[in-house]
């Protein structure tokens, strides 16, 4: 049902152009509708993807990447984030997304453990502040996302506390809140993210179905469809269906097989030495020098049109009804062709006017022919 293309590359060690996840190392170009792959792709059959939602990350200082005319329905800017104080920072600017017409959600990040247990813990008092600092950033927003991802276990309580004002706050303000959560496929006991209790709070929750495999572990897959299975299923018993959304990668990462920038040993710079029968070392400025050409293995794993609609066809077939992207200028341009959101199919009502225009017309028709029939 689903091919993910993997690649081993051999040769020199070279700067890898795959990133995923928020380490991501692109420059910020647009995806360009004539690019052209370097391999033969597999192309998805059938007719595109349909769902109620499709939702997208956009990130600051790379909007460029968003065009206006994507099948997108909510756009989440990406991101406001927590300074070493606790204050909220680095607010995106919603005037950057001006041509969209839809919904547009202020993301907020936290990615220090330390950092998120400062802002949380009542100890220190700084929740309600920082609070009253988001409902304010997101005032000209549509709604507000909570992306916490990096939580102490001691702190899950504070965690769940903090979501609850800031949803209590959006409700007063008419805002969406929607809160981001990492895949599971089984309730987790002691679980800083229960699917369940985040839903209850929530208008959507938005599962991160992907990083199956990640820059530390063994090489495979971002997300693979029947892993992807197990997470739909599980999430489907726990959070309402009009709640539901199911993330999708557009990214790849690689793995190499030697790790090479890193600090050495003084015998293990003298194997590396002999092992690849490096340049003879020489002093410059007091300090020896040499220049190692490494052998370097280097595995991919990757998203394209094919592998995300593969994905795409099993949340349709699991009456997923919206979907998120992450994230928007990592994918594949022929993506785009595959998705649609249920608005864009409806045929749009017929005006008032032209609907009687039609039933005179008719009208005439019919008398017309009553006439040929009395006349027989």
């Amino acid at each position: 049902m689903k091919k993910i293309f993997a690649a081993v590359l051999g040769g020199l060690l070279c700067v890898c152009a795959f990133a995923g996840g928020r380490s991501d190392a692109e420059k910020g170009t647009a995806a360009k509708e004539t690019f052209k792959p370097s391999y033969k792709q597999q192309m998805p059959e059938g007719n595109p993807c349909v769902f109620e939602e499709v939702w997208g990350w956009v990130m600051r200082n790379r909007e460029d990447e968003f065009k206006p005319e994507f099948p997108v329905t909510d756009a989440c800017y990406f991101s406001a984030e927590v300074d070493s104080y606790g204050n909220l920072c680095n607010i995106p600017d919603i005037r950057k997304l001006k041509d969209f017409n839809g919904r547009k959600h202020l993301v907020i990040v936290s990615d220090s453990r330390s950092l998120t247990h400062f802002l949380l813990d009542p100890t220190f008092k700084l929740v309600d502040k920082f609070v009253k600092d988001v409902m304010k950033a997101a005032k000209p927003y549509d709604g507000v996302q909570v992306d916490f991802e990096l939580i102490p276990g001691k702190d899950a309580k504070n965690f769940y506390n903090f979501l609850v004002k800031l949803s209590e706050e959006c409700k007063k303000a008419d805002k969406m809140f929607t809160v981001c959560v990492p895949a599971r496929v089984k309730t987790i006991s002691d679980d800083i993210f229960p699917y369940k209790k985040i839903a209850e709070i929530s208008d959507r929750v938005i599962i991160m179905a992907y990083d199956e495999h990640w820059s530390t572990s063994k090489p495979g897959a971002i997300a693979n469809v029947a892993w992807c299975q197990k997470i739909v299923d599980y999430a489907k018993t726990v959070i309402p269906q009009e709640k539901l959304v199911m993330g999708l990668p557009f990214y790849g990462r690689t793995w190499a097989s030697e790790k090479t920038a890193s600090g050495w040993y003084f015998t293990g710079v003298n194997r590396l030495i002999r092992q690849y029968d490096a340049a003879k070392p020489k002093y410059v400025d007091d300090i020896p020098t040499t220049k190692i050409t490494m052998k370097v293995s280097v595995e991919a794993w990757w998203e394209d049109c094919y592998s995300v609609v593969q994905k795409m066809r099993l949340y349709e077939q699991k009456e997923v009804k919206a979907i998120a992207f992450w994230r928007i200028g990592q994918e594949d341009p022929l993506v785009w062709d595959w998705v649609k959101y249920r608005a864009q199919i409806i045929e749009p009502p017929i005006p008032e006017d032209v609907l009687n225009g039609q039933e005179e017309a008719l009208s005439t028709e019919v008398d017309h022919v009553d006439t040929e029939y009395a006349a027989e």
